[in-house]
């Protein structure tokens, strides 16, 4: 289980641009839900991810998984725990690096390499197999250079390979943003089934609400660092895009715009 406690964050404290997003924040997930976040730009839904993850401190509150605090936890030791794919196919892979020595990079996450070599070519025949499953070809490119692929290829080995370790949870930062219609389909459809096999704890921040509907089992929609929507189970079902564009709508108008 997730917890988020009274979190605070204030981004440029003691200046005169000085801006509370999040006062006193309180988010509790439950083991093996897959949530959809959804909100405007500045709503908080990648800075929420970035506490999360320990790539920016809070000024207060506690950050609990399973119990543990891991609040003053350094980001590198978290991501032993958690996986993260970027909007940005670039980040969740090496260009300079063939596809075989991602892949042996990623199964190596957080082990010691001391003198050894970092390619197991032992498991060559393993990452074949796993990468077989996407259905895109890759099996058979084991030697290309990752930056000759292309973004949706990219953006399928970096899910693939935020996964291969044992993890508690799975960060999803807009990782269809970049990409065409026809490969974030193939992206969300592989995202669903990685999940549903792997049974893992998912926070999924995106801006296609076609997705935040048709994916998970609980959403939220937020607002200058606010959940004003949170439903799960039988409040979630029967939830069409129409509702959330409607509640969009409605934000937008209390703030006068």
């Amino acid at each position: 289980m997730l917890e988020l406690k009274n979190i605070v964050k204030i981004y440029q404290g003691g200046t005169v641009n000085e801006t509370c997003l999040f006062n006193e924040f309180c988010l509790t997930i439950p083991d093996q839900q897959f949530v959809c976040v959804v909100g405007s730009n500045g709503s908080g839904k990648t800075s929420l991810l970035n506490i999360i993850c320990g790539s920016i401190p809070v000024d207060d509150g506690a950050i609990m998984i399973g119990g543990e605090n891991i609040t003053s936890m350094p980001e590198h030791k978290r991501l032993r725990r958690i996986g993260r794919v970027y909007q940005d196919p670039a980040r969740g892979t090496c260009p300079s690096m063939t596809i075989l020595e991602n892949m042996s990079m990623a199964d190596n996450k957080g082990k010691p390499f001391n003198l050894l070599p970092c390619v197991n070519r032992r498991k060559a025949e393993e990452y074949r197999a796993q990468l077989a499953q996407l259905g895109l070809g890759l099996e058979d490119k084991m030697g290309v250079m990752v930056g000759n692929l292309s973004g949706g290829q990219r953006q399928a080995m970096a899910l693939l390979m935020s996964t291969m370790t044992p993890i508690e949870f799975l960060i999803l930062d807009e990782h269809t943003a970049a990409l065409d219609p026809k490969t974030a389909e193939i992206i969300m459809q592989l995202t669903g089934r990685i999940v549903a096999e792997k049974k893992l704890t998912t926070i999924m921040v995106t801006h296609n609400l076609r997705y935040a509907v048709e994916y998970g089992d609980r959403l939220l929609m937020m607002h200058q660092g606010r959940i004003e929507m949170d439903l799960a189970g039988q409040e979630r079902r029967g939830l069409r895009v129409e509702h959330l564009l409607d509640r969009f709508n409605a934000i937008s108008i209390e703030c006068g715009n």
